[in-house]
């Protein structure tokens, strides 16, 4: 009886003990998911609006690493690979080139050097319009109606200059866009209207060359992108949409847009689908398919409208400081909240914005920081630069793996 009665002691000691044991296997933390960074290859650059400053920002870790320009004030644009950036000083007549010295190989991302200025240079008469296709980067210069081309695997080339493509166009205020044949549409002007916007587009090859007249005309164009087979220009008169063919159609604005027309034009990752915007208006997707022109947001007080890194969301900065981001795919809404207090309307220097898949990039000119806004929580991280930080764009790839 009394050993019975000690196995059930034992029994129950046991079992309690098989209990307490896997209830502390239950409460046992769960391994954190790793914390949300970006990629490892992607870097910010900013210039400055008053300094020769130029500010290469690395978002996984907050450094930064200072570099002068040959101007102060500079325009900045990634090209097509995303490895290189082209530094426009357009009133000072200057293109400088920039590399980050990351090179893709698609699955993975080698480090080919260390970030500096590139050895290519541009010299021509007021260099405004820049695009990069098809391993080339292009400027049209405004002040000679001509295109300065070079080719991206020239950045470092010692002596390396942009050619002149010359295609006996009077300055105006232009732009051009590559064609996946190697020719270009570009803009040109008749004095069908007063001012320096041109009217009409033309196709060229690259030798400047006339292969197409243009067969419209407009009441002015600004703003253009192309995808390779569509070459969209914003204009007066309604979207112009050119193909390599020399074809050209016009669709129609909106019923509601009066004067209004999209003076910006922005490639999105779909294949003729397009984003134009007018701060008269708002932000609306152009597919140039279906001669289709729908919005996305109607508004406003837009002070920002810019496109994903990836092509695939665009964010939108207010003059209230509220930001809102949108699937291009869907058009919903995906995210909003206030991020920076209100900027007037009438403002000399503007925030500025750019987002990458997981974080937006909004500059502070007021305070010299650049906020790295988390896209999931809107959370914000302020990270010091240049003293009135001007233009951003980011370089590198949204890639994290090495050899």
């Amino acid at each position: 009886m009394k050993n019975k009665y000690f196995k059930l002691i034992f029994l129950f000691a046991l079992s309690t003990f098989v209990l307490s044991c896997s209830n502390d296997d239950n409460n046992e933390p769960e391994t954190p998911e790793e914390e949300l960074t970006e990629f490892k290859y992607l870097r910010i650059l900013l210039s400055d609006e008053k300094t020769t400053d130029i500010t290469l920002v690395n978002p996984v870790d907050a450094t930064t690493s200072s570099f002068k320009a040959k101007f102060a004030k500079s325009a900045l644009y990634t090209t097509e690979s995303g490895r290189y950036a082209g530094i426009i000083h357009r009133l000072d007549n200057t293109v400088e080139t920039f590399d980050s010295g990351f090179e893709s190989h698609g699955d993975h991302v080698d480090v080919d050097g260390i970030p500096q200025f590139g050895t290519l240079l541009g010299q021509s008469l007021m260099p405004t319009h820049f695009k990069s296709k098809f391993g080339e980067i292009l400027t049209f210069n405004d002040g000679d109606g001509t295109l300065s081309v070079a080719k991206e695997s020239e950045v470092n080339t010692p002596g390396a200059q942009f050619k002149v493509v010359n295609a006996g166009i009077a300055a105006h205020h232009g732009a051009m866009a590559s064609f996946s044949n190697g020719t270009y549409a570009i803009t040109e002007k008749d004095n069908s209207i007063t001012g320096t916007l041109p009217e009409k587009v033309k196709i060229i090859d690259n030798s400047g060359k006339t292969l197409f007249d243009a067969t419209l005309s407009t009441k002015g164009i600004h703003g253009n992108a192309s995808d390779g087979t569509y070459a969209v220009f914003g204009s007066a008169s309604g979207v112009l949409v050119v193909e390599s063919s020399g074809k050209q159609k016009l669709i129609a604005l909106p019923e509601d847009f009066g004067a209004a027309w999209f003076g910006s034009i922005l490639e999105t990752k779909t294949k003729g689908k397009f984003v134009g915007f007018t701060a008269a208006k708002g932000a609306y997707l152009i597919d140039v398919v279906n001669d289709t022109i729908k919005p996305i947001l109607a508004n406003t007080t837009i002070m920002q409208c810019k496109v994903s890194y990836n092509q695939t969301k665009l964010g939108i900065l207010l003059h209230s400081g509220e930001f809102k981001l949108y699937n291009l795919t869907s058009l919903q809404l995906e995210k909003e909240g206030k991020l920076i207090a209100e900027t007037a309307t009438d403002a000399t220097i503007k925030p500025q914005i750019q987002l990458t898949e997981k974080y937006a990039y909004v500059t502070s000119p007021a305070t010299g920081e650049l906020l790295q806004v988390t896209l999931s929580t809107l959370a914000i991280r302020k990270i010091k630069v240049s003293t009135t930080p001007y233009m951003i764009t980011i370089l590198g790839f949204e890639n994290s793996e090495s050899h």
